[in-house]
């Protein structure tokens, strides 16, 4: 539980430019005044994150967020009217309030209103929106405990809030409305759920050169330290190794069943990796997931972190 001293303390630490470790109901979040260049360049340097890579600004409130875009469609409003707060981030024509360093130079900002209650009061608190991505290293496993994020970061923060396991467990879905909507990354929010709320197609990013127009589109991403690869039925490598399944138990050092519903599986997906990846051992192996909608999110996780 958060007390409401931390949450102070945490809200002045942001206004002078630090950086505060939060909780979000996707996984925890490294945050820094969006509004302070200087203060979000010690995000890319904490992380050891490209300047390619843009960041998510979270907002306590609608109007915060259309305080910081340029353009608000209305298909803005359907999207955050159905999912805000939770688990959808919104790329839009920003505002130039929002320093260069947060879009990576872009016109756009990535958006969203996180569904934690710690977290959207620490915005209120802080009085500015707040840059955050994943408390992580760059590339490594996303934290969905204060522990993960504390045992990749270590004292290079300010302050870690604890408010617990993440309940979502993946990051946002990222969708695009500077034109026609594009599903920039998948997560828990399907693309069929998107096209029937829109009331037409969504299309879906290909690969990207440049500066990316949405976090989370690197090949290699969400890694364990632990090789790992995804399996389609073959046995499991020589060695001792983890193996995540769902429907085809085999003997592995380290045996996990997984949820067989999407979203209990991503609730534990990077709980159990990070166990799997502290374990000492040769591999990670991960029964490859359903090839249904509502998995698109978890699927491109795990082929990212099994990315060479």
């Amino acid at each position: 539980m958060v007390l409401d001293e931390e949450l102070d303390r945490a809200a002045a630490v942001l206004r002078q430019g630090g950086l505060v470790v939060m909780p979000t109901e996707t996984v925890y979040g490294l945050a820094a005044n969006a509004l302070d260049a200087e203060a979000v360049k010690r995000i890319y340097e904490v992380k050891g994150r490209p300047a390619t890579s843009p960041l998510i600004v979270h907002v306590a409130a609608i109007e915060m967020a259309r305080s910081l875009a340029r353009c608000w469609p209305e298909e803005a409003n359907v999207l955050a009217g159905r999912y805000w707060p939770g688990p959808l981030t919104l790329v839009v024509p920003k505002r130039p309030v929002v320093p260069d360093v947060v879009t990576a130079g872009l016109d756009t900002v990535a958006l969203r209103m996180p569904a934690h209650p710690v977290a959207r009061e620490l915005i209120r608190r802080a009085t500015v929106p707040l840059a955050a991505p994943s408390a992580n290293r760059f590339t490594q496993l996303s934290p969905t405990t204060a522990e993960h994020a504390r045992a990749s970061l270590g004292d290079q923060v300010d302050l870690i809030l604890d408010g617990g396991p993440c309940q979502v467990g993946i990051e946002s879905t990222v969708v695009s409305l500077t034109g026609d909507p594009l599903l920039l990354r998948p997560g828990m929010i399907s693309l069929a759920e998107l096209e029937r709320l829109l009331g037409r197609p969504v299309k879906t990013v290909s690969k990207v050169e440049g500066p990316h127009p949405s976090p989370g589109l690197h090949e290699r991403h969400y890694a364990p330290r632990t090789p790992l690869l995804l399996l389609k039925g073959e046995p499991l490598p020589a060695g001792r190794g983890a193996y995540l399944y769902w429907s085809r138990p085999q003997r592995a050092a380290l045996q996990i069943s997984m949820p067989a519903t999407a979203e209990g599986y991503a609730k534990r997906l990077y709980e159990e990796l990070h166990r799997a990846d502290a374990a000492g051992l040769d591999w990670i192996a991960v029964e490859t997931p359903p090839d249904e909608p509502e998995w698109w999110g978890i699927t491109d996780r795990l082929r990212r972190a099994a990315a060479k």
